[in-house]
C-alpha cells in the first residue's frame, strides 16, 4: 500500500534500501493484486445475519484514493433484518464536504441497477435502487426494496472514494 514519501535531507546518503522503500515498493504496491477484506453487514433496524450466504470485499488503496468492490450472496439461512442496509468499508472516507457515488447491481428475480453512497467521514456504504418496478425514485435497499431478497440473490457494489488517512 502506498504511503507518504519521506522527506530527504541535504547531504543525506541515499542507500539502495531507501530507494527500494521509497520508489520500488511504492510502485509495486500500485500494481499488486487488490487486498481482500470481509465487509460487515448491518442495517438501520433489526440486524441482518448472513447465515450460509457470503460477503466478500476487495480494495486497492493508492495514496488516499481507495477503490472498493463488494459481493454479497444471500443464502438459504440468511435473515434480512429491517431497515436500510449498510456494509463496512476498509477505510473511513475523508471529511471533504462531499459524498461519494458508485454503482450497485442486485440480481434476484429481476436485475436492478442502482448507486452506492458513502457520506463524508463515514466507514459505511449504502446502495440505493428504484423503490419498485412501478416507482423509479431512488430508495435505500432493504429486505424488500427493490424486491424481496431470497436465497441466491446477489448484491454487487463498487465505489472510489478519498480516505481520511
Amino acid at each position: 500500500m502506498t504511503f507518504a514519501p519521506r522527506t530527504w535531507s541535504v547531504g543525506e546518503t541515499v542507500t539502495a534500501a531507501m530507494l527500494n522503500t521509497e520508489v520500488r515498493d511504492q510502485f509495486n504496491s500500485m500494481f499488486a493484486a487488490w487486498t481482500a477484506y470481509t465487509p460487515a453487514w448491518s442495517s438501520a433496524g433489526t440486524a441482518p445475519v448472513i447465515g450460509n450466504g457470503s460477503i466478500t470485499g476487495r480494495y486497492m488503496k493508492v495514496g488516499r484514493t481507495c477503490h472498493v468492490a463488494i459481493r454479497h450472496v444471500c443464502g438459504s439461512s440468511t435473515t434480512y433484518g429491517s431497515g436500510g442496509y449498510l456494509w463496512s468499508l476498509p477505510f473511513t472516507s475523508a471529511n471533504a464536504g462531499v459524498e461519494y457515488l458508485g454503482s450497485a447491481r442486485l440480481t434476484g428475480t429481476d436485475a436492478w441497477l442502482g448507486q452506492t453512497v458513502v457520506s463524508a467521514n463515514s466507514g459505511l456504504i449504502s446502495p440505493t435502487f428504484p423503490a419498485s418496478a412501478t416507482n423509479t425514485r431512488s430508495a435505500t435497499q432493504t429486505a424488500s426494496v427493490p424486491e424481496v431478497l431470497a436465497n441466491g440473490s446477489i448484491i454487487r457494489m463498487s465505489i472510489t472514494y478519498q480516505t481520511s488517512t
